[in-house]
């Protein structure tokens, strides 16, 4: 008896003292925020091919699985040794993830940047075509207030000369050699180290590709070994709940965001819009964004549309609504379905908080990990009101005044 006391204070003892830890080291993070953001941004550059592994391996897993399962099945008969046939689909299937990966990588760039890079050109050559067609709307649209008219045209002015001289220092590198030399180099070690880091990360994502099922086994024995047999459970049913939001909501939104961009350069075309191609790009990256997405990428690509025509400009916000509506109303759901069941309000608090944290990643990621931190409260605190022998339906406590504790009666 005497040794299940002692256990029981060593146990709050130690619970005490974590607490005290955290705490202390909270205040401190909070206190050395600077520092403590300084240090993570290091670590982040470090594991950042590990994190691109990661983030690749995890994108490519339905791709690697299926290829997996039907090379088994298909050398089923040919090759009896369950081993030799097991080692000989992963060998195939993770060049089949590298060839999808190559393809995908390379489509996008032979597709995207030419014409993107026609667009960009484009629109820097036709800027001051576009300066003296806004003026003379300025003057047509203030004639009758001249004094009005010229402090337009003076603020306007003063815009369009620095513009001008903008477009013109870029153009022109002579003049500023060493400048351009320096920003040159600094682009060139920031593309080397990107291609460095990516180069790691696909080979990070081969080893994670073809381990991945040992290192789940080796997290589920960890689990078991660790806790008891209800809460090591209950910690792998989560895990897969995560797995199932994460997944359904990341790799839906790609596909999601893949259709919108197409349909979008399809219907452009058809109106025969000027930039197509980078409007429908910037139009399908944005869209990964869930909410604020669509106005994201609508709002330049509307203005890019404004220097050419306010007809077309008018035209392709109209073309935007419908296409948004179809997304949201039709597309969206039948490809995401219901993997996060969230509220809109919780959906646009999510990304707020996170996208303020963490920037466009968190805006992305916000919804399904707000999910997930929301589905496992929601279950604790039902857990705990059937503990007290108390109703989990949310219609019970609508209007509630207060329950009786001795008969559990709620009062209205």
């Amino acid at each position: 008896m005497k040794e299940h006391k002692y256990s029981s204070y060593m146990v709050w003892g130690v619970t005490a003292f974590l607490v005290i830890v955290s705490c202390v080291l909270v205040v401190v993070m909070l206190w050395r925020w600077d520092t403590v953001r300084s240090v993570l941004g290091t670590v982040n550059g470090i594991l950042a091919p590990v994190t691109y592994g990661v983030i690749l391996a995890y994108l490519l897993s339905p791709v690697y699985n299926r290829l997996r399962l039907w090379l088994g099945l298909l050398t089923a008969r040919g090759i009896r040794d369950a081993k030799k046939r097991d080692g000989l689909a992963k060998a195939a299937a993770t060049a089949g993830s590298l060839a999808f990966l190559l393809a995908v990588i390379v489509g996008l760039l032979y597709m995207i940047i030419p014409t993107v890079w026609d667009s960009i050109m484009g629109i820097v050559n036709s800027v001051p075509a576009y300066i003296e067609r806004i003026s003379s709307w300025i003057e047509t649209a203030f004639a009758n207030n001249p004094e009005l008219e010229s402090t337009i045209l003076q603020l306007y002015n003063q815009a369009a000369d620095r513009l001008l001289e903008w477009t013109r220092s870029t153009a022109n590198w002579m003049p500023n050699v060493e400048t351009v030399v320096s920003r040159v180099f600094s682009g060139i070690l920031g593309a080397v180290n990107l291609a460095k880091n990516s180069l790691i990360g696909v080979i990070v994502m081969i080893y994670l590709l073809n381990i991945k099922d040992t290192l789940i086994a080796q997290a589920k024995k960890a689990a078991y070994g660790l806790f008891s047999l209800r809460i090591a459970n209950e910690v792998v049913e989560k895990c897969r709940f995560v797995h199932r939001v994460f997944g359904g909501f990341i790799i839906g939104k790609l596909i999601d965001s893949l259709i919108i961009g197409v349909l979008t350069f399809v219907i452009l075309t058809i109106l025969k819009m000027p930039y197509t191609m980078l409007i429908s790009v910037i139009i399908g990256v944005t869209n990964v964004i869930p909410f604020f997405g669509p106005f994201i990428g609508a709002i330049p690509s509307a203005l890019l549309l404004l220097l050419v025509s306010p007809k077309q400009c008018l035209i392709f916000l109209v073309v935007i609504l419908l296409i948004q509506q179809f997304d949201g109303n039709i597309l969206g759901p039948r490809i995401l379905g219901n993997s996060t069941g969230m509220s809109s309000f919780w959906v646009l608090f999510s990304i707020l908080f996170f996208g303020g944290i963490m920037g466009p990643a968190g805006m992305i990621i916000g919804v399904p990990t707000f999910a997930v931190i929301s589905k496992l409260a929601s279950e604790g605190i039902e857990k705990r009101l059937r503990k007290k022998a108390l109703s989990t339906d949310t219609e019970d406590y609508r209007n509630l005044d207060h329950i009786e504790e001795e008969h559990k009666k709620y009062v209205r």
